[in-house]
């Protein structure tokens, strides 16, 4: 059947589109995800400082497609407040230091035991019988923290913050005005492993007799439960000094977590794939930093109303990295779908337009062959008229194959054609109107 094609044109013009889609999808799949996210560093020189520029270098190189930008920020709560302010991506935070509303949890760095340690024979059985008497803090950047997360404990016992007076000391004088009874008891906030609370707990056996007890906080479950942003935990046997043993015995305390925080609108396929990079990098971490030797995942179930898990986090940890292609796999179909329909309906656009030119086509072959029929039965004037039709008919279809417009298959419409032509010229000569027949008659003159 004679059919007219959409113009080149236009049909190259569809083969680009559908290239274009090809292309583009296939270089998300490729390419994607790939971000550069903002991170906070902390006060320069300070141990978040150097873990976190230990921690771009390592992370860049394992996952190029992840760069970081670090921002400095003068303090905890200052990285707090880049987060609120959207000025950064990730935020080092530790949970008690007004951590950010809008935050969510991407993985824990570190869990920081709160150590009170006693002199040993020390009255002291709890932290409510420090009310009255004067600890030591180490000296630091993070003092001011320190001693603000002691006074939300002491408020648990109903002690006042103010009852309980401090000495922010460097730690060997620290350690000398412990020896010399100045002080009933020493704070440190630190990690099990190389820090403050370690380093403190050195100094202070150092020269002694006998090693300090470490104060058990027996209430540290249900302090917990009423602070949120501590944690309950035990600082185990000789974790501080091994020999002697420091502490003595198991001893039952809070902590705190720093943690990288990243905001609710972070798309889950970033969040997945951040956690995933900085989970598997923990072995490289480890060897250019200590600090990197307590990263953990967060714990999905701990429903932690200040810092809960991010959503793209906990599916990836629920379920690997088939959960974090999954999401990634989601995303790619909300482009690729609606690409994919776009490109149906331009397809149905086109099956309309084809359609309606088939039909178009096909009346004209329709009208050929009425032409020949007609033809059959034509006087002289009508015979004129039909062949002026045909004329036009066929240079209509001679322009469109011309112009590359028309089917490859031309039998049906050349056999159309020449039954006409065949038609007309036969009635031509039976009227006599032909060509051969005029040269009869002028032969016959």
């Amino acid at each position: 059947m004679f059919s007219l094609r959409l113009p080149r044109l236009f049909t190259s013009l569809m083969a680009a589109a559908f290239l274009m889609i090809a292309a583009l999808l296939g270089a998300l799949y490729l390419w994607s995800p790939r971000a550069t996210l903002r991170i906070t560093t902390g006060p320069a020189g300070g141990d978040a400082d150097h873990f976190i520029s230990t921690f771009i270098s390592v992370t860049t190189a394992l996952h190029p497609r992840i760069q970081f930008t670090p921002v400095p920020v003068p303090d905890l709560a200052a990285s707090s407040k880049a987060l609120e302010d959207g000025k950064v991506d990730i935020a080092v935070v530790r949970s008690d230091v007004l951590p950010p509303a809008n935050g969510q949890t991407l993985v824990i760095l570190r869990r920081d035991v709160i150590a009170v340690f006693l002199p040993p024979g020390s009255p002291v059985k709890d932290l409510a019988g420090l009310a009255g008497k004067k600890i030591g803090i180490p000296a630091g950047f993070l003092q001011n923290e320190n001693s603000a997360a002691f006074d939300k404990i002491l408020g648990y016992y109903n002690v006042a913050p103010a009852a309980v007076k401090r000495e922010f000391l460097p730690i060997p004088e620290l350690a000398a005005e412990f020896h010399k009874k100045h002080l009933a008891a020493a704070l440190a906030i630190g990690s099990i492993g190389p820090g403050e609370a370690v380093n403190l707990a050195t100094a202070l056996a150092k020269g002694a007799k006998k090693e300090p007890d470490v104060l058990a906080i027996d209430e540290a479950d249900a302090i917990a439960k009423q602070f949120p942003e501590f944690d309950s935990t035990d600082i185990p046997e000789g974790a501080f000094k091994g020999r002697p043993a420091i502490p003595s015995d198991t001893a039952h305390t809070l902590a705190v977590t720093y943690r990288f925080v990243v905001p609710t609108t972070m798309l889950n396929v970033v969040a997945g794939a951040v956690a995933r990079s900085v989970i598997k990098a923990k072995g490289k971490l480890m060897v250019a930093t200590p600090l990197a030797n307590q990263i953990e995942a967060p714990d999905t179930d701990n429903e932690n109303p200040l810092l809960p898990v991010h959503p793209g986090v906990a599916a990836y940890l629920q379920n690997g990295d088939q959960s974090f292609f999954d999401e990634f796999q989601q995303y790619f179909y909300y482009i690729g779908i609606p690409l994919s329909l776009l490109a149906s309906l331009a397809a149905l656009v086109s099956g309309f337009m084809r359609n309606r030119k088939l039909e178009k086509d096909q009346q004209q072959i329709f009208r050929l062959l009425a032409i020949a029929d007609e033809a059959m039965k034509a006087d002289a004037s009508q015979i004129t008229a039909l062949e002026t039709e045909f004329h036009a008919i066929v240079s209509s279809c001679v322009n469109k194959l011309a112009g590359g417009s028309a089917s490859t298959d031309q039998w049906p419409v050349s056999l159309a054609i020449e039954h006409a032509r065949r038609s007309i010229g036969a009635r031509k000569a039976t009227l006599g109107t032909g060509p051969f027949a005029q040269m009869e008659r002028r032969a016959a003159e």
